[in-house]
């Protein structure tokens, strides 16, 4: 199960706590810290959708950036067999790591909106 909603461009993650009978969770993507709850789905979900229109209006009042921006670059971690392996099937290829890596997430995000 994936625990996340969604409303206009913004991801919210979902946590429950069972100590405290309460869902929570935060906006992702955001240059701050932006969280949201409730007792039910409902109201959670109704909470996370005004945790994103203040968030949305401290931006614009603020003239700060919405979401993170993102330099294209990242640090992938994956078990040295595996990094053997994409190793070799991009020396064969004559392409390297880096676009083996790019051309595997295009084709993911490709079909995981499909």
């Amino acid at each position: 199960m994936i625990d996340r909603i969604k409303y206009k461009e913004f991801i919210g993650s979902v946590h429950f706590s069972a100590d405290d009978d309460l869902f929570f969770g935060k906006i992702e993507g955001v240059n701050d810290l932006v969280t949201f709850e409730g007792n039910t789905v409902i109201q959670l979900k109704k909470a996370f959708k005004e945790a994103v229109e203040d968030y949305l209006d401290l931006c614009k009042q603020t003239g700060k950036e919405i979401f993170k921006s993102f330099k294209g670059s990242f640090n992938v971690r994956i078990n040295p067999e595996l990094h053997s392996l994409a190793f070799e099937k991009t020396a064969l290829e004559g392409k390297t790591l880096n676009q083996f890596v790019q051309d595997a997430i295009e084709h993911k995000v490709k079909h995981a909106t499909e």
